[in-house]
């Protein structure tokens, strides 16, 4: 029993790294042009490809972890994870430090699907395996909101180098503490990897990542970003094609007929597309508007990410109580409600405006992480791995759509207005706000749709073979 919680402390430590690195960087980027004499391409490059090899790779990564064994892909993302940390912090150039944030998105895309996955593994018990994704999920959180905090401390006083650095000695306790706690684990009878699956889908994930990073900059209509949509279209199509002939596939497409597990997924996307661009956005509205510097925007997240952390671990008692479509849908009513409070928030406002806002918005982010079990609970055990990267590419792609869709509307608002710059910013902000909650709320009725039967997790059956019997069990 205490291996299993300590063995928890290990996946949370491998979690907090790769989400401390995905947004540890943007506040840290004016000091690394600096001192590398970038120019903004550079810049952008060094931002995007963590996410793009991340991205592209996820769902490889989950299939990866089924076949092979959670622990062995979980060692070996935490090491590639590691060493490309140390490298990106000793580079001196711009090639060594985007090979670098390259090499970590490898890492992480091995080392995320892998770090939920195994908590169904040390955990089959409903109820504990409830508990332990609450914690997972407050460790989680903590990262979201120490990352900006800690990478724009760092730049200011110490080096740019030590925001890569500093996952050294978090890598090597995480492997030591993994060492003695994690158990040998099992591996899928069926160790066929469905390669056509695995190329095929990490080429529309790739393909799909870069048009979204690149398409503002580039121009939506440039041949390279069309290019890039009708390549990852005709993959992903390849991709379903070649599901659903092969007679093991990396993905069966009948699982997303279980109206747990889509509905799942559905609703982890609208929440991370209105979500995450919120929490970008309005980064730069504490900059630019209450002209924070990036340590005190960094900062200011952190009562917000505390309440979430918070409620992570009161979640699933809550969930036990009035079941998980209820618990789900009050999470993105929550957080809803509090996008759309944060677009009252305009000239003249301080920090002091938005703080409810985000204490609520915590309150949201926190109940919502039973969702995380119950999609991966939906699938057979020896599929936690591909549930996984499914549930992490909703997340990681609606985000970035979240980020270039609202960030359209919010320059083509802006570009409409008239005034001074700040008023102009405001209003595209504002408006960006209002869609940002309307996606959001769109969750509350899939959420309750998709999980109305399901029954709260300390009774729920877990699932140990793929078939009819994975329907949802009524209650």
């Amino acid at each position: 029993m205490r291996n299993r919680w300590l063995a928890l402390v290990a996946v949370a430590l491998g979690t907090f790294m790769t989400y401390l690195d995905n947004n540890v960087v943007n506040v840290a980027l004016p000091s690394i042009q600096r001192d590398l004499g970038l120019g903004i391409s550079g810049l952008e490059w060094i931002a995007s490809a963590y996410i793009l090899v991340f991205g592209g790779l996820l769902l490889a990564g989950g299939r990866l972890g089924d076949v092979f064994g959670m622990r062995g892909m979980f060692f070996t993302g935490l090491a590639i994870f590691t060493v490309a940390s140390a490298a990106a912090g000793l580079a001196g150039s711009q090639e060594v430090l985007i090979a670098a944030r390259a090499a970590q998105g490898i890492g992480a895309a091995l080392l995320t699907p892998t770090s939920l996955a195994l908590l169904t593994e040390l955990f089959p018990d409903p109820r504990e395996r409830g508990a332990a994704i609450g914690i997972w999920g407050g460790v989680s959180a903590l990262a979201l909101a120490i990352g900006p905090l800690t990478g724009g401390y760092l730049s200011e006083n110490v080096s740019w180098g030590w925001i890569f650095l500093i996952n050294l000695p978090i890598g090597v306790a995480t492997a030591v503490l993994a060492g003695v706690t994690l158990p040998a684990g099992r591996r899928s009878q069926n160790r066929r990897l469905d390669l056509p699956g695995l190329v095929t889908s990490a080429l529309a994930l790739f393909a799909l990542t870069f048009a979204l990073i690149e398409g503002e900059s580039r121009g939506w209509t440039s041949p390279v970003i069309l290019a890039a949509f009708a390549l990852a279209a005709a993959a992903g199509a390849v991709f379903v094609a070649v599901e659903s002939r092969s007679a093991s596939p990396m993905v069966d497409l009948a699982f997303f007929r279980m109206r747990v597990f889509s509905g799942g997924l559905a609703a982890m996307g609208l929440w991370a597309f209105g979500v995450f661009g919120i929490y970008f956005f309005t980064a730069i509205f504490l900059q630019n508007v209450l002209g924070f510097s990036p340590t005190e925007a960094g900062a200011a997240f952190i009562p917000m990410a505390l309440v979430m952390a918070v409620m992570a671990t009161v979640a699933p008692r809550v969930e036990a109580r009035f079941g998980a479509g209820r618990t789900v849908a009050l999470a993105l009513a929550l957080m809803a409600a509090s996008v759309g409070g944060l677009a009252t928030v305009g000239e003249g406002s301080g920090y002091v405006d938005l703080l409810p806002w985000f204490m609520v918005f915590g309150l949201g982010g926190g109940l919502l992480v039973p969702l995380n079990n119950v999609i991966l609970g939906a699938l057979p055990a020896a599929r936690a791995g591909i549930a996984s990267g499914m549930l992490n590419v909703s997340r990681e792609v609606f985000g970035l759509l979240g980020i270039t869709i609202l960030g359209a509307i919010l320059t083509n608002r802006q570009n409409a207005a008239t005034g001074e710059p700040l008023h102009r910013f405001l209003a595209g902000y504002q408006f960006s706000l209002v869609v940002a909650a309307l996606l959001v709320a769109a969750g509350i009725p899939i959420a309750l749709i998709a999980m109305r039967r399901l029954r709260p997790q300390e009774e729920r059956p877990a699932q140990t073979a793929p078939g009819p019997e994975l329907q949802p069990t009524p209650a």
